[in-house]
């Protein structure tokens, strides 16, 4: 199957030099304007990894993201009325 993997917000401040941030992982998302990119990285070595990123000059801040561990169904005790203002 596969391997668990873990997200990671890295802040930089050089864009240019933030593109090589793949090295690290998959990256998803990279932000021009909020200066962001979200990095995804297998669960086993991401301590070591984040460590790496920490050393990089360029690396402002790193923060997990809790994106997998947010519940994504939800239930409703309240019954739906949008079928009752049909036209």
């Amino acid at each position: 199957m596969f391997a668990e993997r873990i997200g990671y917000i890295v802040w930089f401040s050089d864009w240019k030099a933030a593109r090589a941030l793949d090295k690290y992982g998959s990256l998803h998302y990279m932000s021009r304007k909020m200066n962001y990119a979200v990095l995804y990285m297998d669960a086993e070595t991401s301590e070591d990894t984040v460590r790496n990123l920490q050393r990089l000059p360029y690396v402002r801040k790193i923060e997990r993201s809790y994106r997998g561990e947010i519940k994504t169904e939800y239930e409703s005790n309240v019954p739906d009325k949008t079928r009752f203002y049909g036209l």
